[in-house]
């Protein structure tokens, strides 16, 4: 609590949580005496890419005006860095409120009325931001809040988020990858030969409900190569194998939206709460869910062209077959030619998947013939 015992204007009261980059705690505003959180980076000395990720959570949270996220107060100027004070709801991270209400049982996950309750929140959640033109790139249960006595919910973490309707994830080390490996999307791993829109969210949102439902991550790995693997390529286990009290219905949602391809996702958060609001009255109703058809009231309203490669086949078999022959300490050369922007990146980007696969690597560089001067 020493750390920002000299933050002027505030008392701090208490420690809420550690994690590697930053430090929570709660405090007490000396203007009104009113309860706060205070968020600040552990690293006395953070580099640029730090600072600007600490600030984007202050300049994206603060126009954002919705009972389910969290509301950023102030900004403040901390020794070489910055200290963000939020509104403070009494709550704790998801993982948290799951193992409390879990110490006792070994698996660890949240009754079924009281997940659909807390996923249609989330779904209304990722509705306004898809309004406001918000990627979050980072929904996972430490980024949920939750108050254990009102059961007031709230998002909390927009460090990474993007205010670009859609953009492109270059190919990164999956250890400097940006979101969480376990949650992040087969196209933030930037080996999709997708962008990210929306629908990211979505994902990670699936693998979010398929934690909280089975208390365990539908991907284990120690490799980080791996973890990205199963992301592109690998099903996970359905939820109702796992748990055999949830119904179909319920796993074929989680399942849906933990699609890898983001054409076979729910394509609006409107369509998943609808889905969601069908079981919750089901089981009110009769204690039970009964099948019916996923998605009908699933519309986006953005006219959205599937990344499709169309025409294409035929040259992407080849380099997939180059692929496995040099795989078996093979050698080979193949030159792709063609007119600029006929689709020659396109065409290579589509062996990202077996690369990763046999933990290969991929070596991109440019010639440029207007600044030939530059190596």
């Amino acid at each position: 609590m020493n750390m920002v015992a000299n933050l002027a204007g505030y008392q701090i009261t208490d420690q809420l949580y550690t994690g590697t980059r930053t430090v929570v705690y709660r405090g007490i505003r000396s203007s009104d005496q009113i309860t706060v959180a205070i968020k600040i980076l552990r690293n006395e000395y953070p580099n640029f890419n730090e600072l600007v990720q600490f600030r984007n959570q202050y300049t994206i949270a603060k126009n954002l005006d919705f009972p389910y996220i969290i509301k950023p107060l102030n900004l403040e100027v901390y020794g070489n860095s910055y200290a963000l004070v939020m509104e403070d709801i009494g709550g704790i991270s998801l993982s948290n409120y799951i193992q409390k209400i879990n110490h006792n049982k070994i698996h660890k996950s949240l009754p079924i009325v009281k997940f659909i309750k807390i996923a249609i929140k989330l779904t209304e959640t990722l509705h306004y931001l898809y309004h406001n033109r918000v990627i979050h790139k980072d929904i996972k249960p430490a980024n949920i809040l939750i108050n254990p006595d009102t059961k007031q919910v709230k998002l909390i973490d927009f460090s990474i988020s993007s205010l670009l309707p859609r953009e492109t994830q270059e190919i990164q080390n999956p250890n400097i990858l940006e979101g969480t490996l376990p949650y992040i999307s087969p196209e933030q791993t930037g080996r999709m030969n997708r962008g990210i829109d929306y629908r990211s969210d979505f994902y990670s949102l699936g693998i979010t409900f398929y934690e909280l439902l089975t208390g365990r991550l539908p991907f284990c790995a120690e490799d980080p190569m791996e973890l990205v693997h199963c992301h592109l390529a690998k099903q996970p286990i359905p939820i109702q194998e796992i748990n055999p009290e949830i119904s179909l219905i319920l796993s074929q949602i989680v399942s849906k939206l933990m699609a890898k391809n983001a054409e076979d996702r729910y394509q609006s958060a409107l369509g998943i709460k609808h889905d969601l609001e069908n079981c919750l009255t089901q089981l009110q109703a009769t204690g039970q869910i009964e099948d019916f058809e996923l998605g009908q009231r699933d519309i986006s309203d953005r006219f959205l062209i599937p990344e499709t490669l169309y025409g294409r086949e035929k040259e992407v078999n080849q380099l997939l077959n180059a692929f496995e022959r040099v795989s078996f300490n093979k050698t080979e050369m193949i030159l792709v030619a063609g007119f600029s922007g006929v689709g020659k990146t396109a065409v290579i980007n589509e062996i990202h998947k077996p690369i990763v696969r046999q933990r290969g690597y991929f070596i991109k560089g440019k010639y440029d013939q207007f600044q030939r001067n530059i190596p």
